[in-house]
């Protein structure tokens, strides 16, 4: 977790080195990211560094948070399905992704950084057990959608096509 040493910089050294990172974690994916360059660009100690994260991963999943918060809007677990409501919210983070600072970050969560920080598939699969079959089917549509359609723009329009056939199909069997 990012320490409070960091929450309590100055703002404009706080997003001075908040740009650094999202620098770095747009442009290699985290089991190539170095602390050495951030430390460098964000010209900073490399003590520093450690002062206001525990390690890489911490840096990285602070700013993955910081995407999400400005991307992504939260659907509740008892949320009543609807298929039209859950292809919106996928048009919107799609969009809201393409068009944000965090783009190329998220595609390369998406495509090898969310295997590599710990317990986040666990977390994840936490959060779907307390969702019903049709609802948990839909999420698991929606993030693979959403990850098709980052890593394949030029195909997005089928596999949005696809994934609203599947939201009605599944809409139908319960």
């Amino acid at each position: 977790m990012v320490k409070q040493t960091f929450k309590n910089l100055p703002t404009a050294k706080r997003q001075r080195i908040e740009n650094v990172l999202l620098e770095e974690f747009s442009t290699y994916p985290l089991a190539d990211a170095k602390v050495s360059h951030i430390v460098k660009k964000a010209d900073i100690a490399r003590g520093a560094f450690y002062k206001y994260f525990d390690d890489l991963t911490d840096a990285y999943v602070y700013m993955y948070h910081l995407a999400i918060e400005e991307i992504h809007s939260k659907m509740s677990p008892d949320e009543k399905f609807d298929p039209d409501n859950f292809y919106d919210r996928v048009i919107k983070f799609i969009d809201k992704t393409q068009n944000s600072k965090y783009e190329p970050m998220m595609k390369l969560h998406m495509s090898q950084n969310e295997y590599l920080i710990p317990d986040n598939f666990k977390i994840y699969s936490r959060q779907l057990l307390k969702m019903g079959p049709q609802l948990w089917s839909a999420m698991v549509l929606s993030h693979e959608v959403i990850n098709l359609c980052l890593s394949d723009p030029e195909n997005e329009a089928k596999n949005l096509a696809r994934y609203k056939k599947s939201l009605y199909i599944l809409a139908k069997g319960m």
